[in-house]
């Protein structure tokens, strides 16, 4: 069985929905997920979807709970699986009953499809992939939204944070002000999300201009800074992930701010070094406080994401 803090299910297709021409939502079912869930808002959760290798099956992780990573390295090449972070975007359900919805992004470009956007674009019910989530009274991790008594947020993402954001936009008061920004890859990706009265959502769809070039000008314009220079590519940290507790980059989150911005959470993901970017001018141009912010690279162009 599981562990008491993880839930490690094997979960099926139980239908897919076409939202735009780069996002998929994917309805999972399943008794193993009767445990799955948080005590409160799920909010940008993420979790690890285990896929199948190519033309093989799943293994039983029934009795690995936590050591189910040793489980998977462990098996012999052929039979590797590939293993994806994703948001969780709605939980439907309780117990056996219980549905997971995940919104997947395809990528539509020559060679940019990986395992887990193939696995989606052609996934089906009745088939089968393997859940690694929080288990419903345990303290697993996994949300990083965490604005404290600042009562103004920015929220800034490209295709790959919708979701998350999305979630959040359903999950958090309804008095909450702030700005959303979401670059997305055409105009036919804009989808219609909830969110309170008192926050703007803007949809940038990039239409053929690159990764940020929407995005970043358009944060930056909105938090009172001209600059808008990218950062080089290596300077980049493919593994970019900083909050209020946490700094892959290993900087004093406890150093002074210059002054910041008051009042104000901001919370940035997608592209590493479109968040990079966006970190560097928020921290040195306009001295943010650390603990106001969350920066997450979930991928980096032309990098093999790690599960």
């Amino acid at each position: 069985m599981s562990s008491p803090e993880t839930v490690v299910a094997t979960a099926t297709v139980v239908s897919t929905e076409v939202l735009s021409p780069h996002f998929i939502r994917i309805e999972l079912g399943g008794e193993e997920l009767a445990d799955f869930g948080v005590d409160g808002p799920y909010l940008d959760q993420r979790i690890k979807l285990i896929f199948p290798p190519p033309g093989g099956t799943l293994p039983d992780l029934r009795a690995a709970g936590d050591n189910w990573y040793s489980v998977l390295a462990e098996l012999p090449e052929g039979e590797q699986c590939h293993i994806r972070v994703y948001s969780v975007r709605e939980v439907r359900g309780e117990g056996r009953d219980k549905r997971l919805l995940v919104d997947f992004v395809l990528h539509l470009e020559p060679g940019a499809t990986g395992p887990a956007a193939s696995w989606a674009a052609a996934a089906k019910p009745a088939d089968n992939l393997i859940v690694v989530g929080p288990r419903i009274g345990a303290d697993w991790g996994g949300i990083e939204y965490a604005p404290g008594a600042d009562d103004r947020v920015v929220l800034a993402g490209d295709e790959t944070a919708v979701p998350a954001i999305s979630r959040i936009l359903g999950d958090i008061a309804d008095d909450v002000r702030g700005h959303v920004f979401l670059e997305v890859p055409v105009s036919a990706d804009i989808l219609d999300i909830a969110a309170p009265a008192s926050i703007l959502v803007s949809w940038l769809p990039r239409d053929g201009a690159g990764h940020g070039e929407r995005l970043i000008p358009a944060v930056l314009d909105h938090l009172g800074t001209q600059q808008h220079q990218s950062v080089p590519d290596d300077e980049v940290d493919p593994d970019l992930w900083e909050t209020s507790t946490y700094s892959s980059s290993e900087d004093d989150l406890d150093a002074p701010s210059a002054g910041g911005i008051p009042g104000v959470y901001v919370w940035i993901a997608g592209e590493s070094k479109v968040v990079t970017t966006l970190r560097r001018h928020l921290v040195n141009d306009l001295g943010i406080d650390r603990s106001q912010v969350a920066f997450m690279g979930y991928w980096r162009r032309g990098v093999s994401m790690r599960g």
